[in-house]
């Protein structure tokens, strides 16, 4: 990778800088599955590939949606105050949220080695970074894993929600990003390890799109127009 034209980089963060993706697997398993349990006719069992299907990289609610129209199931959008409990799509959002939470405080974080070897050389060369999240989570897990100082900007759902910029796949989360960092797209790279991402990079002109495989694909994330893939952040120093 010849860093040498780049002046910013934008980070996704969960299964890019941090192995949070695992977590969110895990909280929305633990979430769809209880909900198919309670259908009154028999569902498939939710499985990881409906994960990268529909729900990878997207908002929350967003991804809550996308399952429940592929599974069929029609419950009311509600309103992001909904109580964990209620069955609406803001309502078992905020549930998984919840269980998220929980795994998190009971586990930790750490961010993965090969990406801190990144970070570290961006640093050395004086290449602002940021990072852009889908969720709303992102201040507490960069904190958690000791490495939000590194980022003066950080665009997550709470932001794209304040500023109403539509989410990934769409690429007004990552544009803003590089605004808010003073640089322009043309000079700017996007990392992303979720399809969603890949296509919000790939459609905002950015100088490349690295895509990260952690379980997606690599033939997938390229497909979704990345520009190169690598399975670990090391590979790029």
């Amino acid at each position: 990778m010849n860093w040498d034209p780049v002046t910013a980089v934008l980070f996704d963060l969960d299964g890019v800088l941090t192995p949070t993706a695992d977590v969110h697997m895990r909280a929305w398993e633990t979430m769809f599955t209880r909900v198919l349990d309670q259908q009154p006719t028999p569902q498939e069992p939710y499985t990881d590939q409906d994960y990268f299907a529909y729900i990878d990289g997207k908002p929350r609610y967003d991804g809550v949606q996308s399952f429940l129209d592929a599974r069929g199931i029609d419950l009311p959008y509600g309103q992001p105050s909904d109580p964990p409990e209620l069955a609406s799509v803001c309502g078992l959002g905020n549930r998984k949220n919840e269980i998220f939470n929980e795994v998190l405080a009971e586990r930790g974080i750490q961010a993965y080695p090969g990406s801190l070897r990144l970070l570290d050389a961006l640093e050395a060369r004086g290449i602002a970074m940021a990072v852009v999240s889908s969720s709303k989570n992102a201040p507490s897990v960069l904190g958690a894993a000791g490495i939000a100082e590194r980022f003066p900007v950080v665009v997550d759902g709470s932001v794209a929600s304040r500023e109403r910029l539509p989410g990934k796949p769409h690429p007004d989360t990552f544009l803003y990003a590089a605004s808010q960092l003073g640089h322009e797209p043309a000079t700017s790279v996007v990392v992303e390890d979720a399809v969603s991402g890949v296509q919000a990079g790939a459609a905002g002109g950015f100088a490349r799109v690295i895509g990260v495989d952690r379980g997606a694909g690599r033939s997938v994330l390229r497909d979704a127009g990345a520009d190169e893939v690598v399975s670990d952040l090391a590979d790029l120093v």
